[in-house]
């Protein structure tokens, strides 16, 4: 039935267009807001409240980048996003011989709970949303959080944020692993099952295709292999005897947004009717909530040329209204400069005010799903479906995600679509403007010294590992050790939960190193086949 003759919806609050036209909340048959959300997740779109905007941050040392969120917060940013170094992702402290150059060097380096005090010292974590982008170490970065807001005074039960906590990905797509995809898995449905219990407000996992996609995917194996890591995380977390509606309702997912525009809208209608498909036929959801897929998004990375970097703000623009029409619930612009550096503080303004542009000056926010009924986006997003609903099948027929992570066939299938993607670039089949078509610039042109590329304080890391020398003269050894050595003993037997003496070390200020070796030295570590 046409919107026009729904009194209900006839009878909401007046919006104009620029011509003073009034519009409606929706147009066409299939109303956003109902099951299974191929128009949206609510009934009147973005009228009431835009996407989130966090832009990514993270670099150096805590204090750092706590000086750089509380800028993008007085800029008009409604969430924080942390970055981590790749120490931090890999379980190693800022001293380890493996961390050597690569301190605060892709994001914030954080050892201790005495950092993350740091790092979100002045930020109140009651008011303010954290997204965390960690996985391997996701349960121990969550501990620091939670025992951060007790020492603010804010019950666990109201903080409110995400934890990416999404391993499997890691073997498929990034790397940042640290043990074997099986005890990787039992810690990540710990981390779940605890905030199922704890943490109403949190997130505690959120599912990945954005980095499967920045590894060289084609949309469909983004939807497909998403949604099977997400499979195995639901039927891991069922098997731990937590009902699939007290933890569903908190999934959440990242997906990348690229340049394809009519593609990249028709995926993410396609994404939200598969998973809420799944979630009530498949695992017998019964809370509408857990058939909603609400997910954040941040435009391709991979799509940013060092070459003209500026043409980059362009791109992201483009991505960012493919993401809004595809109706997304979060958002974050990848900087014109991060194919050369780590984004200065102007290019994460410059990325936060195109989202701001987009959200208050395009009108695109006055109408829920806009392109629906259009014949094209329609057919799109039917035969994305179709087509990742065959991979998916190709990978549960293997034994689900795990077992095509074990026989690398997820890993595989993405280097194909890379190495083709690729070869058609340097053919001059696929045209990226400035970079194989259009490559003359004029003289002197680009974003002058606001362009500047960033550079890290070369003091930042000799800092951090002093700092973390001093927290060990200071702390408590005995009860560290205690600690973990407890941790040691839980991680042994396979019943036993893991949040708890993670907890109990983080708040001894055991460091992520220690933690993480306490793990090692059970699990052992995982070393991709060749």
């Amino acid at each position: 039935m046409s919107v026009e003759h729904n009194p209900s919806i006839a009878a909401e609050p007046e919006v104009l267009n620029d011509s003073g036209i009034p519009l409606l909340p929706f147009y066409g048959d299939g109303a956003p807001g109902a099951y299974p959300f191929t128009r949206g997740l609510h009934a009147d779109g973005y009228r009431k409240q835009v996407w989130t905007m966090r832009q990514y941050a993270g670099f150096g040392t805590p204090a750092s980048t706590n000086a750089r969120f509380k800028r993008l917060l007085s800029q008009g940013q409604t969430g924080l996003s942390v970055a981590f170094d790749l120490p931090t992702q890999m379980g190693y402290d800022s001293d380890h011989a493996f961390a050597d150059g690569e301190v605060g060097r892709v994001g914030v380096a954080v050892d201790s709970l005495r950092d993350m005090e740091e790092l979100f010292e002045g930020i109140p974590l009651d008011r303010i949303s954290t997204s965390m982008t960690i996985n391997a170490t996701a349960p121990i970065l969550l501990a620091m959080y939670v025992a951060v807001a007790e020492k603010q005074g804010v019950p666990a039960a109201k903080i409110s944020g995400t934890v990416q906590n999404d391993i499997l990905k890691e073997y498929v797509a990034r790397g940042t692993y640290i043990f074997p995809p099986r005890p990787s898995l039992r810690l990540a449905v710990d981390l779940i099952a605890y905030a199922a219990r704890e943490l109403p407000r949190f997130n505690p996992i959120s599912c990945s295709g954005y980095h499967i996609r920045d590894a060289g995917s084609t949309a469909v194996q983004e939807m497909a292999f998403a949604l099977a890591n997400a499979t195995a995380y639901v039927e891991a977390t069922v098997a731990r005897g937590i009902a699939v509606d007290d933890f569903a309702p908190r999934i959440s997912w990242i997906f990348n947004t690229h340049n394809d525009f009519f593609q990249e809208i028709a995926k993410f209608r396609a994404l939200r009717r598969m998973w809420a498909r799944a979630m009530r036929e498949r695992f017998g959801a019964t809370n509408p909530r857990s058939w909603m897929l609400r997910t954040h998004t941040q435009t391709g990375g991979v799509t940013l040329r060092a070459q003209q970097p500026e043409n980059n703000v362009v791109r992201a623009a483009f991505q960012a209204m493919a993401a809004a029409l595809g109706g997304v619930q979060s958002m974050a612009l990848s900087c014109y400069d991060e194919a050369l550096a780590l984004p200065t503080e102007f290019a994460q303004q410059l990325a936060l005010r195109t989202q701001q542009i987009l959200a208050h000056e395009t009108g695109v926010t006055r109408v829920a799903d806009p392109l629906g009924g259009s014949a094209y986006v329609e057919w799109l997003t039917d035969r994305l479906e179709a087509e990742a609903i065959a991979l998916l099948s190709q990978v549960e027929r293997m034994g689900g995600a795990v077992a095509a992570i074990e026989q690398q066939f997820m890993q595989r299938a993405i280097e194909t679509a890379a190495y083709a993607e690729q070869r058609a670039v340097e053919a001059g089949t696929q045209v990226v403007v400035g970079l194989n078509r259009h490559t003359d610039s004029v003289a002197g042109a680009g974003l002058g010294t606001q362009g500047e590329l960033f550079r890290l304080d070369a003091a930042d890391a000799g800092s951090q590992v002093s700092a973390l020398g001093a927290l060990r003269r200071e702390r408590d050894a005995a009860a560290v050790h205690d600690a973990l050595a407890a941790l040691h003993a839980a991680a042994t037997r396979d019943d036993a939960d893991l949040m708890s003496p993670i907890l109990a070390a983080v708040r001894a200020y055991a460091t992520v190193g220690e933690i993480s070796d306490a793990l090692r030295a059970v699990f052992g570590t995982h070393r991709e086949r060749t």
